[in-house]
């Protein structure tokens, strides 16, 4: 078998239904940890004591019991935190986000790329961080990127990561790190009707990133997933047009509303997965007449399938009927279950177009308009999931077709 569970000897089980961890030949795909023992809600070793409110930080006590739990997870596979190839932190609010480095610069002293984003909520009241992380076994040689015209991050995290043959971009938006919104991603004050602010922040962030590509000796044609985190999504149509200058052919792409980022002003972070040129790759595809011209419904290279995130939509039509509860029978159905249902077919068709199985799944990532349909979607999850993949669950803003409620992204590789 070439995908193998994790177990974390220190980690707690989960109460839903997912993995903590899947190692795939030299790649470990860990689920996303929050600060919950799963028991009390949020950890009591995650808690600021409030008998001592000064001798200590909330933020500060979930990150490193998150840490500690996913460092255990990784011990599972024979590796450590010197193995991270990529991470994302999801933050319930950005405010938090410099006490959070501190603690993560315990934990790495070489850091991984990474992408922060602030998002609505997550599975535990009270909890603050979830993180997400991918790495490999410690004997895989790994090269650190950097990007001669791309800026020095403030923060701690490097451009990319290029191991065997995948390339793991950090996020990136569209600041400088000395003065803000980069300039040259500022619309002129002096002309404000000759340029579009989403539009130069898209062009200064894909010049950015292709200069990590460019380091690591791959260029736009070998992305083979993308994510794109929007503050406003009335911003994705212009945001689109310049993606398709970039990228004359269709990427596996992900696309959700969060919060915030990082630096004020900045309205989009791009985070962008790719291989070595000349990396065999095959375009999986559902429905041609239902393709959009900048992205398409998966990529499979070698034996890995890069899912788009899919919405209970054929980007046609508004929520598909079958996806969508009949007003007539207001108590005879669930809109959030008959969703999740379609979004599910979708990706499994998607996978056998590819040979795939959903249980070949590594890695889920599920988005929610609202936390309070979680429960619900978890029920049909269990249906298609027997055996769990690892998950990270977040609420996040809207999606890009109103009505819908959750957007699934998969990673499946053979087992």
């Amino acid at each position: 078998m070439n995908n193998q569970i994790l177990t974390g000897a220190k980690t707690p089980t989960p109460m839903a239904h997912y993995c903590q961890g899947v190692l795939h030949r030299n790649t470990i795909y860990a689920a996303g940890q929050i600060a919950s023992d799963y028991q009390t809600g949020v950890a009591p070793e995650a808690k600021q004591d409030p008998a001592f409110p000064y001798y200590g930080s909330n933020i500060q006590k979930q990150a490193r019991y998150i840490l500690q739990n996913l460092q255990s997870v990784f011990e599972s596979a024979g590796s450590s935190f010197r193995d991270v190839v990529k991470s994302q932190v999801f933050l319930k609010d950005l405010n938090d986000f410099y006490y959070f480095d501190q603690v993560w610069k315990e934990f790495f002293p070489s850091p991984p790329p990474r992408t922060t984003v602030e998002v609505g909520g997550l599975l535990v009241p009270g909890c603050k961080v979830e993180i997400d992380l991918w790495g490999v076994q410690a004997k895989v040689p790994r090269q650190v990127i950097i990007g001669k015209k791309t800026p020095t991050p403030m923060a701690h995290y490097s451009q990319g990561i290029l191991i065997e043959n995948v390339l793991y971009a950090a996020g990136q938006i569209a600041s400088d790190y000395q003065t803000g919104v980069g300039p040259e991603a500022k619309q002129d004050p002096a002309f404000p009707y000759y340029g579009s602010d989403i539009q130069k922040q898209t062009r200064y962030i894909l010049n950015n990133i292709r200069s990590v590509f460019d380091a690591a000796g791959c260029d736009y044609r070998d992305v083979v997933k993308a994510q794109i985190f929007l503050t406003d999504l009335n911003d994705f149509y212009y945001f689109d047009q310049v993606w398709q200058e970039y990228f004359q052919h269709p990427v596996p792409r992900t696309i959700v509303e969060v919060q915030k980022l990082l630096v004020p002003g900045c309205k989009i972070e791009i985070d962008l997965w790719g291989v070595l040129p000349n990396t065999p790759k095959r375009e999986i595809t559902l429905d041609a007449t239902s393709e959009q011209p900048s992205f398409c419904n998966g990529v499979m290279v070698d034996d890995t399938l890069y899912a788009s995130g899919q919405i209970a939509s054929d980007h046609k039509t508004p929520i598909i009927q079958i996806a969508h509860q009949d007003a007539a029978f207001p108590y005879y159905g669930s809109e959030i279950q008959k969703q999740t249902r379609f979004v599910l077919n979708r990706l499994q068709q998607l996978y056998r177009e590819g040979g795939f199985d959903l249980a070949d799944t590594v890695k889920a990532q599920v988005f929610l308009a609202d936390l309070n349909d979680f429960y619900y979607f978890d029920q049909i999850w269990k249906e298609y999931f027997p055996s769990p993949p690892p998950r990270t669950t977040l609420e996040v803003g809207k999606f890009l077709v109103p009505g819908c409620k959750v957007q699934v992204d998969l990673t499946a590789a053979k087992a």
